[in-house]
């Protein structure tokens, strides 16, 4: 028999548990019969309903709906993506960038630019393309943790994923935002309270200031073959610097590629649209054709 019905947050779910945050606890809940029968798969970052029997115990009993979700990793309801570039050891890889950002934007997912390692002599990193395309841009250095701060502000009250070549430094970056996220591959946060389990499943930890990372073992770098390429007539959708061109090429349905009077061209031409990003949308939207056409 339940005794109360509550709202919450699920953190992880793992060995056929649901771990969920509701009215300051965490629950450990087993699914309702009746979502296994109509195949839902509630996954790290969904807002579920439970139902708390008079024993403690939790009863998953619905999922709501979801506004974005990735299937690897698989967690839902994503606020922003954290793409993390230094700008030495390793440098950065503008085309690696240029694709997380475009898979946050079509899932609708908040992309933010986080840069690493700038107390090493480095090359300059284009920081001022992103952040005039509408980016909010991040700078910081272990040596200075005090750069962390604005990064911890911003991401106050944001279920955020972190991702990166691997070597960028998150490990580091997480440290300063919060020293207690530091952990053991496939052990579960000590915040949940759960040390009997291990796992390689997607958790949300929370983060001391308020909101949650979305953390599981590889998530430093996205399986970008898995996820990629977005399909061709939604490309030029994720690069939002194409938005204001948006009607004025002279064909509909223009590729951005080789139609003649193309107003997006034009703009990489006269220099309002970075050649970086534009030779990193044609090599995926060229990736989405081939993947199409397979």
């Amino acid at each position: 028999m339940t005794g109360k019905t509550l709202q919450g947050l699920l953190l992880q779910v793992i060995g056929g548990f649901y771990y969920v945050e509701a009215a300051g606890a965490v629950y450990e809940c087993k699914a309702r019969g009746t979502l296994r029968r109509e195949n839902v798969s509630p996954v790290a970052g969904d807002r579920v309903t439970i139902g708390v029997l008079d024993d403690g115990r939790g009863v998953l009993q619905g999922v709501e709906p979801r506004r974005n979700v990735l299937v690897r990793p698989p967690v839902a309801n994503l606020d922003c993506l954290a793409v993390v570039a230094s700008v030495a050891e390793p440098r950065p890889n503008l085309l690696l960038i240029d694709k997380m950002i475009a898979l946050a934007e079509d899932k609708g997912i908040e992309p933010i630019v986080v840069i690493t390692k700038t107390d090493l002599p480095a090359e300059e990193f284009p920081e001022e393309t992103y952040r005039a395309v509408g980016f909010s841009v991040f700078t910081v250095t272990t040596a200075q943790p005090d750069t962390a701060l604005p990064l911890k502000e911003y991401l106050r009250g944001k279920i955020t994923a972190f991702t990166g070549n691997s070597g960028v430094g998150k490990s580091s970056l997480l440290n300063l935002l919060d020293p207690t996220l530091m952990r053991e591959t496939g052990e579960i946060s000590q915040k949940l309270g759960r040390g009997r389990h291990t796992t390689r499943s997607a958790v949300l930890i929370p983060l001391g200031d308020g909101g949650y990372l979305a953390d599981t073992p590889g998530f430093s770098s996205l399986d970008t073959e898995r996820v990629l390429p977005i399909e061709k007539e939604r490309v030029g959708d994720c690069f939002r610097e194409f938005d204001a061109y948006f009607g004025k090429c002279r064909f509909t349905g223009c590729s951005h590629v080789h139609e003649p009077d193309c107003a997006v061209r034009a703009a990489v031409d006269s220099g309002a649209i970075a050649p970086s990003r534009y030779s990193n949308y044609v090599t995926m939207y060229e990736a989405a054709v081939k993947h199409m056409i397979r």
